[in-house]
């Protein structure tokens, strides 16, 4: 559209009538800013960074692994989760025996030992915020190999340029050769779920694939952040402050004799002070009443800092959705309160545990794929029961069940009832039993276990025959 007929449809008055009859001029002027210095200002809702700058990613790496290995507060936010989630081990699952034997090859293999590396690679997680591994594929058999790339040395993370959520390749920083490798990243299928110009843009990177995860992310963002990362200010004065507790408590300990000396010249007392050498524990000190000797302490106005120090660390332990009485703050907690207070932080470990089983599993199908393609040579059918692969975990604590073994009975009866009244069906009743089950830890098939109940009643109904009993004859 011409300027002058965008002038036309806004004013509704010709450019010539308001006296504006230059349009070269109109089009200079068009989108020009009030502001000489608009360019220094940022839109509120145009800012599409949403990563730290390389510098602050790189400080908060270095100091989450600082206050892991010093802070005591920090491993415990580190540690205690993964004791929750990997603390008895884990394993791949997979129905299929052929495919449940790859897995097995795999995750005891001498160099991915995964039963060992699993807590390091989840701890390092949580403290870098981002983990890569890179991959290697025997050819023949298609057996894979985890490799390690620290998040350090990942210079860059490329996204589908079609899709920004979605990361595809991986460049790291130049080593002493000023050589910079160049990583896809996995996506367990074809190269066709990408579009034409990110599969041109994936053949560029030809140094192998790699696994690569984040965690405290944005959906456009490219790299992941610590789980320490809004704490460590926090933690660092918590520390501090507990120093200053131990310097206090050293002051407190610390006393001078004071010597009053009655009468004297300053010669006089500058003689004495010469003299007098503090008194050992045991000795005998003689003098006269013009001589007065005084223990004096720091008077520091002390106070009870427990409050403060639980203040400090309630404010971290909030942040990281841990109660107090799991540090050793157990303040009016009792054992039923104490177990209410927890379940908040058990919903927090189960997302934890739900990324890592996330984790597990993609590099599962990612094993069973590179053995059916050196196989076969095709992509397998991921939607193959074969290729489901399930990683178990442990259970996080031990269930109470003895409320829901009472509520269970109660829902059978109250089921029973209902279908006996005809107000429910009788695979609504198995649902509702089911529904506490499951909390119990038995999962059960309404339909299925409907049919088979009926079965093994007509099986009892058509046993139970009646034979007259014989009487001994006269």
């Amino acid at each position: 559209m011409r300027i002058t007929e965008i002038w036309n449809k806004l004013t509704g008055v010709a450019p010539e009538v308001a006296g504006v009859v230059n349009e070269t001029a109109m089009r200079e002027a068009y989108g020009t800013t009030i502001d000489a210095d608009e360019e220094n200002w940022r839109p509120l809702t145009g800012d599409t960074k949403r990563d730290l700058t390389p510098i602050t990613q790189k400080r908060m790496r270095e100091t989450a692994l600082y206050l892991w290995e010093v802070n005591l507060l920090a491993n415990r936010l580190i540690e205690l989760p993964l004791g929750y989630i990997l603390g008895e081990g884990v394993k791949l699952h997979c129905d299929d025996d052929d495919n449940q034997a790859i897995l097995k090859r795999f995750w005891r293999d001498p160099i991915n030992q995964m039963d060992m590396k699993l807590t390091k690679k989840a701890r390092e997680l949580a403290l870098f915020g981002e983990q890569c591994y890179p991959t290697f594929i025997n050819k023949v058999t298609g057996h894979v190999r985890l490799g390690y790339l620290d998040p350090a040395l990942i210079e860059t993370v490329v996204t589908d340029p079609d899709n920004s959520e979605q990361p595809i390749g991986i460049v790291t920083c130049k080593d002493s050769k000023g050589i910079a490798r160049r990583y896809k990243i996995i996506v367990n299928g074809s190269e066709n779920v990408f579009t034409q110009r990110t599969q041109e843009i994936r053949t560029t990177f030809t140094d192998g694939e790699a696994f690569y995860f984040t965690i405290n992310d944005l959906s456009n963002g490219k790299r992941g952040r610590s789980d320490l990362l809004a704490q460590a200010d926090w933690l660092d004065g918590y520390d501090q402050f507990l120093f200053g507790e131990l310097d206090r408590a050293q002051f407190l300990r610390a006393f001078i004799w004071d010597v009053e000396l009655k009468g004297a010249t300053p010669e006089e007392v500058k003689i004495r002070a010469k003299g007098i050498s503090p008194p050992a524990p045991g000795s005998t000190r003689v003098h006269n009443d013009s001589e007065i000797w005084t223990a004096v302490t720091p008077q520091l106005n002390a106070h009870d800092s427990s409050a403060s120090a639980s203040l400090f660390r309630n404010h971290v332990l909030g942040g990281a959705t841990i109660a107090e009485h799991w540090f050793g703050g157990g303040g009016n907690v009792n054992r039923a309160v104490g177990a209410e207070m927890g379940e908040p932080t058990f919903k927090m470990f189960a997302m934890r545990q739900k990324t890592i089983k996330h984790i597990l599993e993609s590099i599962g199908i990612y094993v069973l794929r590179q053995a059916s393609l050196a196989k076969g040579g095709a992509e397998p059918d991921l939607e193959d029961e074969a290729f489901e692969v399930e990683a178990i975990f442990p259970e996080m604590t031990a269930k109470d069940t003895s409320k829901y073994a009472a509520a269970f009975q109660q829902i059978v009866v109250g089921a029973a009832i209902g279908v006996e009244k005809g107000l429910i069906t009788e695979e609504t009743a198995i649902k509702l039993i089911n529904a506490i089950s499951g909390r119990l830890g038995i999962e059960i098939d309404a339909a299925e276990e409907l049919k088979n109940a009926k079965d093994a009643a007509a099986k009892t109904e058509s046993e139970d025959t009646f034979t007259e009993p014989v009487t001994e004859a006269e």
